[in-house]
C-alpha cells in the first residue's frame, strides 16, 4: 500500500509517495521549479495567492503519479505539512477573499505588541505561552482594522494547511497544533483563546471545527480527486505546520530531542514536557503534533527568517550565473574560518522574533575591497546564518532546551559541509543528518493517522541516518572568535 504526503512551503510544494511497508520513497516531485513568488505590496509585507499553492500541488501530484506509475487505488491516506502562521480568509462559498498574509509578513507586529501590553504579559504567557506578536490572530486583527469590507465577508479563517485540506474536501477544519501556532489556543483552559479573540473583536465562529492531528480528518471529494488524478474518498489523516512536521519526520517527539531546518528560513525546534516560555517571546512555544493536556509535548521554536533566502539572494545577485550551490559551497571552503573579518547579518526577510520583532535588515560588516572576493562573501553568509542560529539557541537555553544533538534532513543549507561544520563547531552540538524531508514526514503522519502504523516507533523503522558531524575541538577558538566579531556587528545594528 501507498501513502501520499505534501509539504507546502513558501518556495514550492513538494509531494512524495511512500511504500507504506518499507517506508521508502516511491516518487517525489516539487513545483514550481523556480521559487514561488512572495509579493510585497508594502515594505515588511509578504503575501501569496492560495490558488498558486493549489495549482503547484496539482502539478506535483501529477508528476509523482507519472514517475511511479502508481495505482491511485493503492493510496491509503494523505498527509499535509504546511508553512506556519499564514492567514487565509474565505467567504461562505469557500472563495478566497484576499491573498494569504504569510509567515514572514511583519505588518501586525505592533498590533500584537499592543495586545501584549493591554491584556498583560503574565496572562498572555501563562495562557498562550507567547505574546500575540506577529502571529495569525494579530494578522486577522490587522485585516479587521484595515480591510473591514473583506473582514465582514469572511465566513472562516484558516492556516495554509487548512486551506489545502479545504480544497481537497470542501470542509473547513483545523487542529489544536495549528491553532496554537496562530496564537488562538488557551493552554491553561485547553480550549480556544476566547479572551484574545474578544480583545481583538474577532468572532469565534470564524474559527474552523477542530480535528485531531492524527485522525480521519476529512475525505477527498470527487471534484478534488478529479483535479488531482486520485480516487475520491481517500482520507486526509494528518496535518501539521512545517516545523512540527519536520521534527516529526526526524522522529523528534520526546523531551530533549531537537530538530533543525535551514531552508528559506532557519529553525531549531526542541521538544519539552514542561510549560516553559521565553518571557520576551523571542522563541516560541506551541503544541507539538503529539501534544495532549494529560501528556504535554510542547515544541519550543527558534525561527530565523533570513537563512536560505540569503544564500539564494547571493546566488541570483552576486555570483556568476553559471555557478550552482555546490560550487558556491566549494568556493566557501577555499577561504579560512571567519572570512578574514567579513560578517553578514542575514536579517533581510521581515521582522525577526528573536530580535524582539525588530527588522535590522541584512548588512555586510568589515568589507575590504582588496581582500574579500565572492568566496569570502559566500563563506561569511554561511557563517552569518550559523551565528544567528547560535544567538537564538542561547535564548532557547533559558526555556530548558539544551542542544547536544541536532537532527536535520540532508537538504537545503545542510547540504553544505561548511554550514554543518560551522554549526557543530560553534554550538558544540553533534549534527545528525537523515534521508527524509517534510513531504515524507507528512506521508508517515498519514500512516499513523489512518492506523496503518500502530505506533510512532513503527513509522520510523526505516529512518536512515546518513551522516554525523562532530564538533571540531581544533577549530573551536576560531569559530568563537568569528562569532564575537559577528555579535559585535549585530549589537551595532540594534542600537
Amino acid at each position: 500500500m501507498l501513502l501520499l504526503g505534501y509539504d507546502l512551503g513558501s518556495s514550492s510544494v513538494k509531494a512524495s509517495i511512500l511504500n507504506a511497508d518499507s517506508g521508502k520513497v516511491v516518487a517525489s516531485a516539487f513545483y514550481p521549479r523556480e521559487e514561488m513568488k512572495i509579493h510585497a505590496p508594502e515594505t515588511g509585507w509578504a503575501e501569496q495567492d492560495p490558488e498558486t499553492w493549489w495549482e503547484n500541488l496539482k502539478l506535483a501530484t501529477q508528476d509523482v503519479l507519472n514517475q511511479s506509475d502508481a495505482d491511485a487505488d493503492r493510496i491509503l491516506a494523505i498527509g499535509i505539512s504546511y508553512q506556519m502562521h499564514g492567514l487565509v480568509m474565505v467567504d461562505k462559498d469557500h472563495k478566497v477573499l484576499r491573498p494569504s498574509i504569510i509567515w514572514c509578513d511583519s505588518r501586525a507586529v505592533e498590533i500584537g505588541n499592543k495586545a501584549f501590553r493591554e491584556i498583560g504579559s503574565q496572562r498572555c504567557l501563562a495562557n498562550l505561552l507567547n505574546s500575540p506578536g506577529n502571529f495569525t490572530a494579530s494578522k486577522l486583527k490587522w485585516v479587521r482594522e484595515n480591510e473591514p469590507d473583506i473582514y465582514e465577508r469572511t465566513n472562516k479563517i484558516m492556516l495554509p494547511g487548512d486551506y489545502i485540506a479545504l480544497r481537497m474536501s470542501d470542509m473547513v477544519t483545523t487542529t489544536v497544533s495549528g491553532l496554537s501556532e496562530g496564537i488562538f489556543w488557551d493552554f491553561e483552559k485547553d480550549k480556544l483563546a476566547s479572551f484574545l479573540l474578544d480583545h481583538y473583536g474577532i468572532d469565534n465562529d470564524q474559527i474552523p471545527d477542530i480535528v485531531p492531528t492524527f485522525s480521519d480528518q476529512v475525505r477527498l471529494s470527487g471534484k478534488a480527486a478529479q483535479e488531482l488524478g486520485l480516487k475520491s474518498g481517500i482520507p486526509i489523516t494528518y496535518r501539521a505546520g512545517d516545523q512540527p512536521n519536520n521534527a516529526f519526520s526526524l522522529n523528534v517527539l520526546n523531551p530533549g530531542e531537537i530538530a533543525a531546518t535551514a531552508g528559506t528560513s532557519g529553525v531549531v525546534y526542541g521538544v519539552s514536557d514542561e510549560i516553559k516560555y521565553d518571557p520576551e517571546s523571542r522563541v516560541n512555544t506551541f503544541a507539538h503534533v503529539n501534544h495532549s493536556k494529560d501528556d504535554p509535548r510542547l515544541g519550543v521554536l527558534l525561527c530565523i527568517n533570513g537563512t536560505g533566502i540569503l544564500y539564494s539572494w547571493l546566488k541570483h545577485n552576486m555570483v556568476p550565473s553559471d555557478i550552482d550551490y555546490d560550487e558556491m559551497n566549494q568556493l566557501a571552503a577555499s577561504v579560512p574560518i571567519g572570512a578574514k573579518g567579513l560578517t553578514i547579518l542575514p536579517f533581510g526577510n521581515g521582522a525577526e522574533r528573536m530580535l524582539n520583532n525588530r527588522e535590522p535588515g541584512s548588512s555586510f560588516g568589515n568589507l575590504n575591497f582588496n581582500i574579500h572576493s565572492d568566496a569570502y562573501i559566500i563563506r561569511a553568509a554561511q557563517e552569518g546564518v550559523v551565528s544567528a542560529f547560535n544567538y537564538g539557541m542561547e535564548i532557547m537555553k533559558t526555556t530548558g532546551i539544551q542542544a547536544s544533538v541536532i537532527r536535520a534532513g540532508h537538504t537545503n543549507m545542510f547540504l553544505s559541509p561548511i554550514f554543518r561544520e560551522t554549526l557543530a563547531g560553534l554550538t558544540g552540538a553533534v549534527i545528525e543528518l537523515y534521508d527524509t524531508d517534510g513531504s515524507q514526514g507528512a506521508a508517515k503522519g498519514a500512516g499513523v493517522g489512518c492506523g496503518y502504523y500502530p505506533s510512532f516507533e513503527s513509522a520510523f523503522n526505516s529512518l536512515e541516518k546518513i551522516k554525523e558531524v562532530e564538533p571540531s575541538l581544533k577549530n573551536k577558538d576560531q569559530y568563537q572568535e568569528a562569532y564575537q566579531i559577528w555579535l559585535s556587528e549585530l549589537e551595532k545594528s540594534l542600537r
